[in-house]
């Protein structure tokens, strides 16, 4: 019989819903027993998913002996919270034995003053190690490595690596190929398990390493070495610095995580938020962080406002304006949202450059005509039925055709130019489309009206 995997938010639920009754209760002894006989990343995701008033008690309760790696699965804000009560000695002590990508993650989070002396505590080769990953920002591949790796000389024989390997307690975790570099160590190329274990013993590494395998400049993005692992299926890959000098390496693992927090990062910015808002968050801490993107919509709003209020006579006269001003404005704005989203999601994954963008804003003019033209036809026809009215059927028609063939323009260009200008497509470009789609929807269908219409 196949085992069950539970699913992990009615596993969560069902553990917090025990916690709180213990709570209750005030048996912390026995929360403490619960707590202790998860694992790391269910004690991590219990935390995730309590109030603030239990998080510190559930905190007070996890052993000092995996304490290091419930951090280790937190969420950047989370993690911060926790580790700036602590002292040198302690962050010393709950880090070791953690990967070096791990420690330098909670490093990252803390200040200067609070890291250097967390080094200086450190063994000599455990700091050397965290000073070349911490020498790279977060979001790049030298950010992501693991230093913990096998190396191996090509002049030796299989036999030898093998020997060599059998000395080790065990492996590093999700090793599938052994890094072949020289005296200056620096990378030549890759020997995997499968076929150290399958060659001739006698042969050398050099003759059946794989040698056309490129490792990962330290310097790469995130978003490009998860895009390369997703390519090529890799499990791990090497990552070497400015001078071919390997690094460490980047384990699937690490990959996941920069994938969930992209997918995060998107879901999120489309309203202004960060990915690693806290759910649970105090609504003094929540308030300030919604603010600021409301304060931004406003600003759009009373802009797109503002172009209505130029025809304030007109919308007198014509009342009808009123009544369908919003559709001419909504239908470019979902229109130019298509559009923005399959650029954005195209660029995050490597897919659109320079000379295919030509292409794509041809392609989405083309849409947008179609589109424009079909809905231009249904809505001028509803209009006319609806107000008996045909030059306003005429004018919405007009309008309407207008508007999408900007919005697919709109949202075809804005995610290069924001890039460009070091602005986040994915957190600017929903509102700026929505202001572009807005105001010329609303000066098309208003400035065709009063032509018509008389001033």
């Amino acid at each position: 019989m196949q085992p069950v995997i539970e699913d992990k938010s009615n596993q969560t639920q069902t553990h917090l819903a025990r916690v709180q009754a213990l709570l209750g209760s005030g048996t912390l002894r026995q929360i403490g027993q619960l707590i202790n006989g998860l694992k790391p990343v269910d004690i991590a995701r219990l935390i995730q998913s309590s109030p603030p008033s239990s998080r510190n008690v559930i905190w007070d309760l996890i052993e000092k002996e995996i304490i290091g790696e419930v951090i280790e699965e937190l969420p950047d804000d989370l993690r911060a919270e926790f580790v700036r009560h602590m002292d040198a000695e302690e962050l010393v002590e709950i880090t070791e034995g953690l990967e070096t990508d791990d420690v330098v993650d909670i490093l990252q989070q803390l200040p200067d003053r609070v890291t250097s002396e967390v080094l200086a505590a450190m063994s000599v080769q455990d700091r050397n190690r965290v000073e070349q990953v911490l020498a790279y920002d977060e979001d790049t591949a030298g950010g992501l490595t693991n230093t913990d790796t096998i190396t191996v000389r090509p002049r030796f024989t299989l036999d030898v690596v093998l020997r060599y390997l059998r000395r080790h307690d065990a492996l590093p975790a999700s090793t599938d190929n052994l890094i072949v570099v020289n005296r200056k160590d620096q990378y030549l190329g890759l020997l995997s398990l499968s076929t150290l274990l399958t060659e001739d013993p006698s042969v050398t590494v050099r003759e059946v390493m794989l040698s056309d395998t490129n490792a990962i400049p330290a310097t790469m993005p995130d978003t490009e070495v998860a895009n390369l692992f997703e390519r090529h299926d890799w499990i791990s890959a090497p990552v070497v610095d400015e001078q071919g000098k390997l690094l460490g390496r980047i384990t699937i693992d690490d990959v996941v995580d920069v994938i969930r927090e992209e997918a995060d990062h998107s879901l999120m910015s489309n309203v202004g938020l960060d990915e690693d808002e806290d759910t649970f968050a105090p609504a003094m801490r929540t308030a300030p962080r919604r603010a600021i993107w409301l304060g931004v919509n406003l600003l759009t709003a009373i802009l797109a406002s503002s172009v209505i209020n130029l025809f304030q006579d007109t919308i007198e006269k014509v009342v009808t304006l009123a009544v369908l001003m919003p559709i001419v404005a909504s239908m470019g704005g979902v229109a130019g949202s298509q559009t923005l989203t399959v650029i954005i999601r195209g660029m995050a994954l490597g897919q659109i450059g320079s000379n295919n963008l030509n292409w794509l804003l041809s392609r989405e003019l083309i849409v947008g005509f179609i589109n424009g033209g079909l809905w231009a036809i249904v809505m001028g026809a509803v209009a006319a039925l609806w107000f008996n009215d045909p030059l306003m059927a005429v004018i919405i028609a007009a309008a309407m055709m207008i508007n999408l063939v900007v919005a697919a323009l709109a949202g075809a260009l804005l995610p290069s130019m924001l890039k460009s200008m070091k602005v986040d497509p994915a957190l600017a470009g929903g509102v700026t489309l929505t202001t572009i789609t807005d105001v010329v929807g609303f000066l098309a269908f208003l400035g065709l009206a009063t032509i018509f219409y008389g001033s």
